[in-house]
């Protein structure tokens, strides 16, 4: 399978990119900084380019590839570009009919104690330095719903991801935090580039999103 990741430099879009690898996929990775990208894979393909200056150049390599995942995220102080670059990818899968895989935000994700807020909406539940970025992720999921035509997945974090190893055990869930055995919903970026591999070659029906964490006693709400 030839696929295209955005964001190809990130925490999330380097562990999707080994893992794109290591499942034998044609990789092409895509990223503002040419240093970064060199420091990848040798199989890789490479590719510098701003999406936000470049769309016609974004929509020419989607054209190229079977999938596209996209795992964009803006520099702190940016945080609503999110947005214009979702937008971007999801005009260029318009254009040229290539399924597309988002790595979204925990932002509007319901909290597992059944109290319906959401992480975004709980009172004291996110810190102030990350309610920026969890508003430009609750913005780019509305998103989504005006792209009828395309067929998009996104697939959201639960609230920490960390840097560990890679287990492959995960639970797969919709629009609710998946807790750990103690209240916590994490998973590894290696992990959650597992799981986005996943979706991708379970060929799950689009127009969907899902999160994930690990879990060893709770139950899923």
């Amino acid at each position: 399978m030839k696929i295209v990741i955005f964001g190809a430099t990130g925490d999330v879009g380097s562990a999707t990119i080994l893992e794109a690898v290591h499942r034998g996929n044609d990789v092409t990775a895509v990223a503002r900084n040419a240093n970064k990208l060199a420091a990848l894979p040798d199989q890789v393909e490479r590719e510098s380019l701003d999406v936000l200056t470049q769309p016609a150049k974004v929509a020419e390599l989607m054209a190229r590839h079977d999938i596209a995942i996209s795992a964009l995220r803006p520099a702190s102080g940016s945080e609503g570009l999110l947005v214009d670059m979702s937008q971007i990818l999801l005009d260029a899968a318009r254009k040229t009919k290539t399924p597309i895989y988002l790595t979204g935000g925990a932002a509007t994700l319901k909290l597992a104690d059944g109290s319906g807020h959401t992480v975004l909406s709980a009172p004291g539940f996110l810190p102030d330095a990350v309610r920026p970025i969890a508003k430009a992720c609750a913005a780019q999921d509305a998103l989504f719903d005006q792209y009828e035509d395309v067929q998009w997945t996104c697939l959201r974090p639960p609230a920490m991801l960390f840097s560990g190893e890679k287990t492959g055990h995960y639970v797969r869930g919709t629009d609710t935090l998946i807790p750990d055995h103690d209240g916590m919903a994490r998973i590894s970026f290696a992990d959650f580039g597992v799981a986005m591999v996943d979706l991708v070659e379970d060929d799950t029906p689009t127009q969907q999103r899902f999160t994930v964490g690990y879990q060893t006693q709770a139950a899923v709400a």
